[in-house]
């Protein structure tokens, strides 16, 4: 009841002061105007603040008044202002306050509840009505929108669509007398009230939930079946021993069996169909130093993206700054979602901080929540610099001495804040197990990224860490990992190797990242390796003890393994399974010279592990400071690979080796030059080894293409598969067409001779 009151008391006081201010009485001076004006501003005041709890009892009075016109609306038009005495002005003012009890709802049309002032249609002021059917002037509520007022003040209904505030200079307007005024109770005190400076445009408030993904598309069945579908590939196995032949009275303990696995490719035209659609969320970041060119062309990477999407396809766009936002939802790149996609893209604008971890939490939202999934689910995250808000890394802008020197420790940091859907190391319980985890493809843009924390990301995840040195080639970064993710075509696949005779036992399976298992007492070794994309490779050295073939007399060879693999067809969603062919060798009493000679296959795998893990090392020497140490290790290395097997006979991937390993010595010779682009191009290499998948490193892909384009056996471009050299191929070409389209075109009317290209 004393709210009651006090509304009242408020309403009675304001419209006491509007009617005297509109009817003034020729006995008020200039200094009670002044006054009275004062009043009234510090009135509205009171009521903006109290707008809420205002509506609601003009909301529950509105049910219980009549709604009948005023019996002297007629009289009260005849009267005069001019000529009406005090006494009708002081009599009016109290009819007026009765009457705005009765008549809410139908003069909530003609006035603005928030400034009461008129609404009438070509008044000079735009009019915003609400989905509640409710209208207000558009400044007035857009500035109520701007303090995070998303409650109509009548009704109190919630708005799903909001008025935005863009470019206009102030929250007034002007009439048509040119003269700027708020409402008509404030234009003779207008130049007292404080002015607020424009706002800025402001996003679409977001869901509470991001369980408002577009639905996928329904699955039409063709009853006229492709060729493919009627034959379709399956993925390939092939196995190749050590040696060729074991002395019949020997034995060795580590004897290595090359294992390998390729997956069916991918015809050009159904190649929509033929792939897992994919939920696709770029987390990307929006910091202040993303400002100018960078920001520039990220937007065109992230259209060239859209751009190739399908319309199976779903995209969501976050980005973050000091803050994480969700600009786009998860929607179908269809044409229309593309044209929509491409407008949020070309909206974002750069400032602030860099707060990757809530960037990242908000992308695992979109994933987590969503109502309906696309089978393959991957996160590309962006980012030039390090979070300032969370773990160490904040410490640094107190401390900024040893900015540099805290990379090669801020990983873990970031791990024990992410989401366990992208770090399974944070879960807990048994049942999180089930829980699927989201690849983050992580991407160190520019030379003063944290390239430790955005390499224990990806690693954590399952993805894969990119360093883009130079600021031109972020596209075809994205354009790489695109080609990859838009070509899965087998899903949840395990390899299996199996001992095939008395005796072989497996030792050790060195599978990289790659989760790997070995059972039975060393009978049976299983590799979790997960999808794969078209024409994709994954190879494996699986490490066994040979026995003697006198166990079994007079046998003149040795079943060594069987090979078998299991995954998801990503078209029929059925289980296949695929048998290889038993590795076998064979067992004379005497071995000849080509039995001693090792498989090329094996030795060129021997040797890529060799220096991946050379390069480890020499990492972990270089953030200690000993990089002479470290340059020693890469030199050896380098030798020994030079004289392999593999390497003499001339090997493209012992030829790449060679020329990464240089690389990296040359990225050691300072610590400077470590720090700067050493670190990030180590980082993004090991990444690319363990998981056995292509990765940018430096400007290296603009060098594929260079190199023929192919995705041989041979492993020439490392691990690059024809998708993805197509999709660098095509953002390469587009740059070029973007260039040729930029050249200043000499003015044939000046006499200057043209720019020099």
């Amino acid at each position: 009841f004393p709210l009651l009151f006090h509304l009242f008391f408020s309403k009675f006081t304001f419209v006491t002061f509007s009617s005297i201010l509109q009817n003034p009485n020729p006995n008020i001076n200039s200094p009670s105007l002044s006054t009275l004006s004062l009043s009234l501003f510090l009135l509205k005041e009171l009521k903006e603040r109290m707008s809420g709890s205002w509506s609601k009892l003009q909301k529950a009075l509105s049910f219980r008044q009549p709604k009948s016109p005023p019996e002297n609306a007629s009289s009260d038009a005849k009267s005069p202002p001019s000529t009406r005495p005090s006494s009708a002005a002081s009599s009016s003012t109290f009819s007026r306050l009765s009457r705005s009890f009765s008549s809410t709802s139908r003069s909530s049309k003609r006035t603005c509840a928030i400034c009461l002032g008129s609404m009438k249609a070509g008044n000079g002021q735009a009019i915003f009505t609400a989905e509640c059917a409710h209208s207000f002037h558009f400044s007035c509520i857009a500035n109520s929108v701007k303090h995070g007022n998303y409650l109509c003040p009548i009704c109190r209904c919630k708005w799903k669509e909001i008025p935005l505030m863009s470019s206009f200079s102030t929250d007034v307007n002007t009439n048509n007398a040119g003269r700027t005024r708020v409402s008509p109770l404030e234009d003779n005190f207008l130049d007292n009230i404080p002015r607020v400076p424009p706002p800025v445009s402001l996003p679409l408030p977001e869901p509470l939930h991001f369980s408002d993904d577009e639905p996928l598309p329904s699955i039409t069945v063709d009853q006229t079946p492709s060729p493919s579908s009627v034959h379709p590939e399956t993925a390939v196995l092939k196995a190749f021993p050590e040696y060729s032949a074991v002395a019949a009275s020997g034995s060795m303990s580590r004897f290595a069996v090359l294992v390998g696995v390729k997956a069916p490719p991918l015809a050009d035209d159904v190649r929509h169909q033929e792939r897992a659609p994919i939920d696709l969320v770029t987390v990307l970041d929006i910091s202040g130093s993303m400002a100018g060119s960078k920001l520039t062309l990220l937007k065109q990477a992230v259209c060239f993206v859209i751009d190739n999407l399908g319309p199976s396809d779903r995209l969501s766009i976050v980005t973050f700054s000091s803050g994480a936002q969700r600009n786009f939802p998860l929607r179908r790149m269809t044409e229309q979602g593309r044209r929509e996609a491409a407008q949020a893209v070309n909206a974002i604008s750069a400032n602030g901080g860099t707060n990757i971890v809530e960037g990242l939490k908000k992308g695992v939202r979109v994933l987590e929540e969503r109502r309906e999934r696309n089978p393959v689910a991957s996160i590309i995250l962006l980012s030039d610099g390090r979070d300032t808000f969370n773990g160490d890394i904040a410490n640094q802008r107190r401390s900024p001495r040893n900015r540099r020197s805290s990379n090669a420790t801020s990983g873990p940091d970031f791990l024990n804040l992410l989401p366990s859907s992208i770090c399974p190391r944070n879960r807990e319980g048994l049942a999180a197990g089930q829980q699927p985890t989201f690849h983050v493809h992580t991407f160190g843009f520019g030379l003063d990224h944290d390239s430790s924390a955005m390499h224990a990301i990806s690693d954590a995840s399952g993805g894969t860490f990119s360093f883009i040195e130079t600021v031109g080639t972020v596209q075809d970064a994205f354009a790489m990992c695109i080609g990859g993710l838009l070509s899965v075509v087998v899903q949840e696949l395990k390899l299996t190797v199996r001992s095939a005779s008395r005796g072989v036992e497996i030792g050790s399976i060195p599978s990289g990242r790659y989760a790997s298992e070995i059972s039975e007492q060393g009978k049976q070794g299983v590799i979790n390796i997960g999808n794969l994309y078209a024409d994709e490779e994954k190879e494996f050295l699986v490490y066994l003890s040979v026995p003697s073939a006198e166990i079994e007399q007079g046998a003149t060879k040795t079943s060594l393994l069987q090979i078998t693999c299991s995954y998801k067809n990503t078209i029929s969603e059925e289980m296949v399974s695929v048998e290889g062919e038993t590795v076998e060798i064979r067992r004379p009493p005497v071995l000849s010279p080509t039995d001693v000679v090792i498989s090329r296959e094996v030795d060129r795998q021997i040797n890529r592990l060799a220096v991946a893990e050379t390069i480890a090392e020499a990492q972990r020497l270089a953030e200690m400071g000993n990089l002479e140490a470290a340059q020693a290790a890469l030199t050896n290395r380098r030798a020994t690979l030079l004289s392999s097997v593999s390497a003499q006979a001339g090997d493209a991937l012992c030829s790449w080796l060679e020329t990464e390993l240089t690389e990296v010595r040359e990225r050691m010779v300072s610590r400077e030059r470590y720090e700067q682009t050493g670190r990030a191009y180590v980082l993004s290499g090991l990444s690319s080894h363990s998981w056995q998948r292509a990765t940018t490193r430096g400007d290296t892909t603009s060098q594929i293409l260079l190199q023929g384009g192919s995705s041989s056996n041979s492993g020439a471009t490392m691990y690059e598969t024809p998708s993805m050299v197509s999709m660098i191929s095509k953002s390469q070409n587009l740059s070029l067409v973007n260039r040729s389209e930029q050249v200043p075109r000499p003015n044939k009317s000046s006499n200057l001779p043209p720019p020099p290209s």
